[in-house]
């Protein structure tokens, strides 16, 4: 598994463990977990996305429970999570509304709380999950600053942020933003034409992409007919599948984008890493470029 540089003591693989569904599954159990990360690892695929807000605030007790109980897989992974989103959930169920929180109590109280059920000492990654309207930048900035400095964090990042929400939280910071997570892919592709992606690889910003294969329309469902027909002829020629294809488009990509790959079932797991085995040239890279678009290029 190719490896991404975040900053200079940490790496990422290049494909990324989502577990915004893990409490989904019908076996939540630490041992049931616990093989979806060795499924991973087997394969090269050592970051495990997270979030306080997945599973309704519990996503980070599932992954927790697994890893109290086998406390050696630990130091073979890297664990990004998110904070800010407060949601009328969980811990949160007393909230009136659905808001964004970027204040500094309310992220040390969430790194906390990530800590303590993740059963981890730090946290290799802490993304802002959403741009936050009301947020006092040197507040943020300076908590996330603090973050670092206290080992309680290895690096920051953003999730969702355009470039003004970017360069407004950066300037109130010392420490380097590392990552900003977004929604791309196939079906999602606006990032590559509306300077999200341009204003990240113009800065050798690494970018993690959310929903891969478009919510798994690109997979499965009604839409991208043409899309997926042009996928699946690929697929069919290296003998992988159509996820693998979707994931490689993005691989392909010059600005380092590290797909984040959701599933529960474990054999689809396992495959995670065919994406690699798909060596797409720019013309094939286009052609599906092409068919999402619906048009040829100008």
């Amino acid at each position: 598994m190719n490896r991404t540089s975040i900053t200079d003591s940490l790496s990422f693989s290049q494909i990324v463990y989502g577990m915004w569904r893990i409490g989904d599954d019908s076996d939540t159990s630490a041992g049931h977990v616990q093989a979806k990360i060795e499924a991973c690892l087997e394969q090269g695929i050592t970051t495990m996305d997270q979030a306080d807000i997945y599973g309704g605030y519990e996503a980070e007790e599932i992954l927790g429970n697994a890893l109290k109980a086998s406390p050696a897989l630990k130091d073979q992974i890297e664990v990004v999570t998110k904070c800010d989103i407060v949601a009328p959930a969980g811990r949160h169920s007393a909230a009136r509304v659905k808001y964004y929180d970027t204040s500094r109590t309310h992220i040390m109280t969430s790194v906390d709380h990530s800590l303590r059920l993740m059963n981890i000492d730090k946290i290799d990654m802490l993304l802002v999950h959403r741009p936050d309207p009301m947020m006092d930048h040197h507040e943020t900035g300076a908590v996330l600053d603090e973050l670092v400095a206290s080992g309680k964090v290895r690096a920051v990042g953003v999730s969702n942020f355009k470039l003004h929400d970017w360069t407004l939280l950066q300037s109130a910071m010392r420490t380097r933003l590392s990552t900003n997570q977004i929604e791309l892919s196939l079906a999602a592709h606006q990032g590559f034409t509306n300077g999200d992606v341009a204003f990240l690889q113009e800065r050798d910003i690494p970018i993690m992409a959310w929903s891969p294969l478009g919510g798994g329309s690109l997979v499965s469902g009604e839409g991208h007919a043409a899309l997926r027909t042009a996928m699946a002829g690929i697929a069919q020629d290296t003998g992988t599948d159509l996820a693998a294809v979707a994931c490689a488009w993005l691989l392909t990509h010059p600005a380092k984008i590290m797909p984040v790959m959701g599933t529960n079932n474990i054999d689809r797991i396992k495959t995670l890493s065919d994406a690699q085995k798909i060596n797409m040239d720019r013309q094939t890279w286009f052609e599906l470029y092409t068919a999402a678009l619906g048009t040829e290029v100008p």
